[in-house]
């Protein structure tokens, strides 16, 4: 038996590692668990398995199968997680988001449906501040301050995001190529980048197939591959140099675009600051 991962983290990363080889209900199962950690924290294994469309024997399998002698001894891994980040009263927030998920649809009053809205863009910005580490944040700036030139990639409803990125980085001063697809040739300019530059991809399910061929040929030239997606087993997380992953809310009618472009005006700002310090200290 495989030795069961001790914290949420290394099991992050062993699923990730084994996901492409687990069979098709442990990959489903596998694919709730890292997109849900806090249901998988917070619900029993029969309801689990109801979210996910599985047997409650199939969870255990795959508990098994990363080493732990069962769903509890599992579910201990993503409560301490849970308990680690939490602030007071914070189960008590998710358990009302959990209730609220299951009731009526939200009317059509504009004025309630803006505020239920508001409400799940604050919960988003919220758990983005929570999630992202400042590693990461410190990492994606150094590589964009040393990048020749930022190739910035997205289709369909995460184009903005990398719309807004192009536009930001080229009032900093910086070179900025979108990488928008006007005439069919979003993979020849994707082919432009080399390693010398930094390439910024932005995709979310249901994954472009343009995006995912233009990261996997950057990756595999060597270019520096920053990757805004949602998942760790997202198709453009594993050929990425680093990726930030920003869960959205499945019970939504529409995918709010408020977390990924917070975090690339973090990024932006960010790389603002380290440039005007590294003037200063020329």
């Amino acid at each position: 038996m495989a030795v069961a991962p001790a914290s949420y983290d290394d099991l992050r990363v062993a699923i990730t590692r084994r996901h492409d080889t687990l069979s098709g209900r442990l990959r489903q199962i596998a694919v709730f668990a890292v997109d849900h950690p806090n249901d998988v924290a917070l619900n029993t294994v029969s309801s689990l398995a109801s979210s996910i469309g599985v047997q409650p024997s199939s969870i255990v399998r795959f508990a098994n199968a990363f080493g732990y002698d069962g769903f509890s001894e599992m579910q201990r891994i993503f409560r301490s997680r849970l308990m680690a980040q939490a602030s007071p009263g914070y189960r008590a927030r998710f358990a009302a988001a959990r209730t609220k998920k299951r009731a009526v649809a939200v009317p059509a009053d504009p004025a309630l449906v803006l505020q239920h809205e508001v409400a799940d863009d604050a919960a988003a910005l919220e758990e983005l501040g929570r999630s992202i580490e400042p590693r990461l944040l410190q990492r994606a700036v150094e590589m964009l301050a040393n990048a020749r030139t930022v190739y910035v990639i997205a289709q369909g409803r995460s184009f903005p995001v990398a719309h807004y990125l192009a536009y930001a980085l080229g009032r900093l001063e910086l070179r900025a190529h979108l990488i928008d697809g006007v005439g069919g040739l979003i993979r020849t300019v994707g082919q432009m980048a080399t390693s010398d530059d930094v390439m910024i991809a932005v995709s979310f399910r249901e994954y472009s197939p343009d995006v995912v061929g233009v990261v996997d040929e950057a990756a595999t030239r060597g270019v520096p591959v920053i990757a805004i997606t949602d998942s760790p087993l997202s198709p453009i997380a594993a050929p990425s140099k680093l990726s930030f992953e920003i869960r959205s809310n499945p019970s939504r009618a529409f995918r709010s675009l408020v977390a990924p472009i917070a975090l690339a005006q973090t990024l932006v700002i960010a790389l603002g600051h380290h440039l005007t310090a590294d003037r200063n200290r020329k």
